[in-house]
């Protein structure tokens, strides 16, 4: 088989497929990103990344000086390599119902670039089925391909890092996709987990439905302390003093980004939406942000207050705002409060972020929305609303 590149990724400048890139590229392979995004394309041909993501600054530089990672929008360039990677998802409407047909008709688009030999990988998380449902695309096309599904586990700011030590599980529905998928992985692990290709689509949505329930029981055991003038923060910490078995046990804050949430819903939708759990989960971890307001309405005359946001991105030292109860969190307080305003160090794309000292001068009462550690040594003169404990005075609201 005549290829001119190891590995393209389609979708490949976003936040999966750009460090599964750098990684694949740190490791001696070709690398291209097909990318429909003009921008962001060109910005990874010159070396800079269009997120943050720890290390990956230096890391993009150098594989793009070396020629070991090249970024195009041309769909030809999928042509090229033996190993075609999708990291296109699966995502939900407003309504919180995911479409199971943009994975397969994102492979649809690129049937008239595959050719024989090469080795699709489905990378994102995929409605369970989704797999089967490309397989028979491809072979009613008539290009002779492996199909194999091998979902990504990073967590967002620690990809490069978790790349080269997290097990990767691999699958396919034969020998020669699960062998193929296997030998491609082993680029960056030795540690290779097989499954069976419906075993592993529920592998993957489990893993971040069962983050979320997490989150979700500790947010509600957060409001059922906090509803009766009880510091949960100081309640977990005791638990957890040298108990190992509560060691996992999260504290409060905004459960959001774009996974969780929608992997929850993409599986609860997968079982005939009998998953009561998932749908509770949803209802305390969305319902955080008006919980909170709730609270602050009984404590204060918000109407004639100055509320303060500081954090819009769904998670601290992420510049990624993707779902995040933040903005929920502005939405709500703009029809309470005499005025919000909000800060990020790192959000560049909101017009309406103002400085943080400009907010904390501003400001009545604050709001931690994103535990930026930039925050952790703020002493404002006003009330703090700090869910994640990050000036360490506890989380009672």
């Amino acid at each position: 088989m005549d290829f001119s590149r190891d590995v393209v990724i389609v979708g490949g400048c976003g936040h999966v497929g750009l460090p599964l890139g750098i990684a694949f590229a740190q490791a001696g392979l070709s690398v291209t990103l097909y990318d429909t995004n003009h921008r962001v394309v060109e910005q990874v041909q010159a070396g800079q990344m269009p997120f943050l993501e720890a290390g990956a600054d230096k890391a993009l530089e150098q594989v793009v000086r070396a020629g070991t990672l090249t970024a195009s929008t041309e769909a030809a360039v999928v042509s090229q390599a033996e190993h075609v990677v999708v990291v296109v998802g699966t995502p939900v409407d407003d309504h919180l119902t995911p479409d199971p047909n943009a994975v397969p008709g994102a492979v649809d688009a690129l049937l008239g670039d595959l050719r024989d030999g090469q080795h699709l990988v489905l990378r994102s998380t995929v409605f369970p089925g989704v797999t089967a449902v490309v397989e028979r695309l491809v072979a009613r096309s008539g290009v002779e391909l492996d199909v194999s599904f091998c979902p990504e586990r990073i967590a967002e700011g620690k990809a490069l890092d978790e790349l080269g030590v997290l097990p990767q599980i691999v699958a396919g529905r034969t020998p020669g996709a699960v062998e193929r998928a296997s030998e491609l992985f082993r680029n960056l692990t030795p540690s290779i987990v097989v499954l069976e290709v419906e075993e592993a689509e529920l592998a993957k949505l489990f893993t971040n439905t069962w983050r979320y329930i997490k989150f979700a029981a500790a947010n509600q055991l957060f409001m059922i302390a906090n509803d009766h003038g009880l510091d949960f923060e100081r309640i977990r910490a005791a638990l957890q003093f040298d108990y190992p078995r509560a060691a996992d046990m999260p504290g409060p804050g905004f459960a959001a980004g774009p996974c969780l949430l929608k992997d929850t819903m993409q599986l609860a939708t997968f079982d005939a939406n009998h998953f009561t759990l998932g749908h509770a989960s949803v209802m305390v971890n969305e319902g955080l942000p008006l919980y909170v307001v709730d609270r602050l309405e009984k404590r204060f005359d918000l109407s004639t207050m100055t509320v303060g946001i500081l954090g819009m991105a769904f998670k601290g030292e992420s510049d990624d705002v993707r779902s995040s109860l933040a903005y929920r969190l502005r939405r709500l307080l703009r029809f309470k409060a005499g005025q919000v305003i909000c800060t990020d160090p790192y959000v560049a794309h909101d017009p309406e972020l103002l400085a943080l000292d400009d907010v904390v001068a501003r400001a009545d009462l604050l709001i931690i929305g994103a535990p930026h550690r930039a925050y952790a040594e703020l002493e404002p003169d006003v009330p703090v609303v700090d869910l994640w404990n990050l000036l360490g005075g506890g989380v009672l609201v």
